[in-house]
């Protein structure tokens, strides 16, 4: 069995213009000043030259030794917000534009083309950093059809996912060129939400052996999915994890759709470590269990409170929770060390009882 490398902190949600969060190297101090061991870096240009990471050893020698002198890890690089851009609805295109760079907004099939090779950068870059898996989105084309009102045409949702595997499939062989595998964060917003998307996702794309999971509880619990079952079905494609905290608390005004209200007023909401419902006990003894071979990563989202305060007791409760694996059985003392023959007396095949 293997121990879960940790604690971890994605810094997406901490980058700001003042130090200690302007810059990579401020950053990485900032982490490993909290207790943190590794960094999961997003793919800004405040922070990394995907471009140059892609093609430049040199560079990317100067981008781990800066994690190194300040005694952290880079564990994954995230595309979350150009994977977003692989596929956008119509409807969403003003919202998600400002995701993209400059010189592609306002022109969708430019900026779908400029996400595809920012992944394909990212496959480049995360081999050349010595990464062995990558976080991302999958984009949507179905998502505004979610519920079946009005009635779905039939063969809209195939035809969707046909999409996306035919956007995806080449962003997938390259990564597995480079030895990296794709862990798409199952999230609401996104055609890859759940199981049963994935699993019609990973049906378009001929079960790519790149196609794996960014496990996140907290999307389940929004979702009242079993959050400890899924480990169990999808445990082989689960590569990367992000320990992040949830609630939901239905009431007579509202359940999982949340009544447009805003996050602090939803009946499901995230928080931090330890102060919503999820059994974090029971997760990382199931990645224990199934042999998890990365790491625990926070990623710190919460209605109510401050982020400083989150990212500092989040790396207490990832140190806490992280389970040293055993190296021998618990009853190894209790081993009588019989030979073939032994044994096979005891189950009274020997001899004459053949």
């Amino acid at each position: 069995m293997k121990t879960i490398k940790g604690p971890a902190i994605f810094l997406a949600q901490f980058m700001g213009d003042q130090p200690p969060f302007d810059t990579l190297a401020n950053l990485s101090k900032w982490a490993a000043s909290l207790g943190y061991k590794g960094i999961q870096v997003p793919a800004d240009p405040r922070l990394i030259d995907l471009e140059k990471a892609a093609s430049s050893d040199a560079y990317c020698d100067d981008i781990r030794r800066t994690a190194d002198d300040a005694g952290v890890a880079i564990t994954e690089l995230s595309t979350h917000l150009q994977g977003q851009l692989i596929a956008v609805h119509p409807a969403y295109d003003t919202l998600f534009d400002g995701f993209a760079a400059p010189h592609v907004r306002g022109n969708p099939a430019a900026r779908t083309e400029w996400a595809i090779s920012q992944l394909k950068l990212a496959a480049a870059a995360s081999k050349r950093l010595g990464l062995s898996a990558h976080v991302t989105f999958s984009g949507a084309l179905a998502w505004p059809y979610i519920y079946p009102w009005p009635q779905r045409p039939a063969g809209l949702v195939e035809a969707a996912f046909d999409e996306l595997a035919q956007r995806w499939r080449p962003i997938l062989d390259e990564f597995d060129r480079a030895g990296i595998d794709v862990c798409y964060e199952l999230h609401p917003g996104e055609d890859l939400h759940d199981g049963v998307t994935f699993e019609r996702f990973l049906a378009a794309v001929d079960d790519h052996p790149r196609a794996n999971i960014l496990f996140d509880p907290s999307h389940f619990v929004l979702q009242q999915l079993d959050y400890l079952a899924f480990i169990d079905i999808y445990h082989a494609r689960i590569k990367a994890f992000h320990v992040k905290d949830a609630e939901f608390r239905p009431n007579g005004r509202q359940g999982v759709y949340g009544g447009y209200s805003g996050w602090a007023d939803r009946a499901g909401r995230f928080r931090s470590l330890g102060d919503g419902q999820i059994d974090f006990k029971a997760i990382f003894s199931k990645m224990a269990q199934y042999d998890f071979p990365g790491w625990a990563v926070l990623e710190w989202e919460c209605a109510l409170k401050h982020p400083e305060d989150g990212a500092r007791e989040g790396a207490t409760f990832i140190r806490d929770h992280i389970i040293r694996v055993a190296e021998r059985a618990f009853d190894d003392f209790a081993g009588s060390g019989a030979s073939r023959e032994h044994m096979r007396g005891v189950l009274g095949i020997g001899g004459d009882g053949r």
